[in-house]
């Protein structure tokens, strides 16, 4: 996946945690010349291995299981947040005019190697954690013991469980972090009057994050790559009121972590970590 160093998301129990808020994956097989994608489910232990380990499983009649091989290497996406980015939302463009459309998405690619687990006794282990932690937030959480037993029985032999070991994690966090910072502000704004609350809090506590950094560093412009515009003093307050460039947290021009963090419980619905005043973004 092409990832530009300001989207990039280095931290992997932020990686994890999306994981765990957006279960259902796509997992991407190569067997015989061919590519197959099936959508399922995952159960992700972070405890197990170097990198965690991703537990589903799938119908017996899906021959995914019977076309790979133990060992195989496969990738699994998962996607939290998206959204359509219309250019009008950005105030520079009624300025400059030079905006296009563009589409922001939070998403993690596990890569890793698979291995078929037909056993009844793992399968059955992997169905009670995934039904557990799916019914937790039930009023009353279904049990595999509140149906016949013999019924459970039929249904765990109709299905086989897999096991993919993660061997790597890539996660990109697309929110227009190369605009600026209240072009980033207007467009999570505009989502949020859309219903497309997701993504528009997770633009919004990019925003927060970016403006914070520029209030540290205000010589260091708040856009990368092909737009090097710096904001007008008037969004940050006077420059007596602002850090000196010599600050001690001036550095180089990264997110920082516990942003990028932040932007992706937004996207699961938690509120942000970075508050700003509406005056210091734009």
């Amino acid at each position: 996946m092409y990832v530009p160093p300001h989207f990039a998301v280095p931290d992997q129990n932020t990686l994890f945690d999306l994981i765990e808020r957006h279960p259902l994956g796509i997992l991407v097989t190569h067997s015989k010349g061919t590519l197959d994608a099936n959508h399922i489910p995952f159960e992700l232990d972070r405890s197990k291995r170097d990198k965690g380990l991703l537990n589903c499983h799938v119908a017996r009649k899906n021959r995914v299981w019977e076309e790979v091989a133990n060992g195989d290497e496969v990738l699994v996406f998962f996607r939290a947040a998206d959204a359509y980015i219309s250019p009008n939302w950005y105030p520079s463009k009624h300025e400059f005019h030079k905006q296009v459309p563009t589409w922001n998405y939070l998403v993690v690619h596990a890569h890793g190697r698979i291995t078929v687990r037909d056993d009844e006794r793992y399968v059955r282990r992997n169905v009670a954690k995934l039904t557990h932690m799916h019914e937790a937030s039930q009023p009353a959480p279904w049990k595999m013991g509140d149906a016949p037993k013999d019924f459970i029985d039929t249904m765990v032999k109709a299905i086989v469980a897999l096991e993919i070991e993660i061997t790597g994690l890539v996660g990109k966090s697309k929110l227009s972090q190369n605009k600026e910072v209240r072009d980033i502000q207007n467009a999570g704004e505009m989502l949020n009057a859309r219903g497309v609350n997701g993504m528009g809090e997770a633009m919004l506590s990019a925003a927060a994050a970016q403006s914070q950094q520029h209030l540290s560093c205000p010589d260091k412009p708040l856009v990368l790559d092909f737009q090097r515009v710096t904001l007008r003093d008037k969004c940050f307050g006077s420059p007596e009121t602002r850090p000196a460039p010599d600050h001690p947290l001036c550095g180089r021009w990264t997110r920082t972590q516990a942003a990028i963090a932040s932007h992706i419980r937004n996207a699961a619905g938690s509120p942000p970590t970075v508050a700003m005043p509406r005056s210091q973004v734009g």
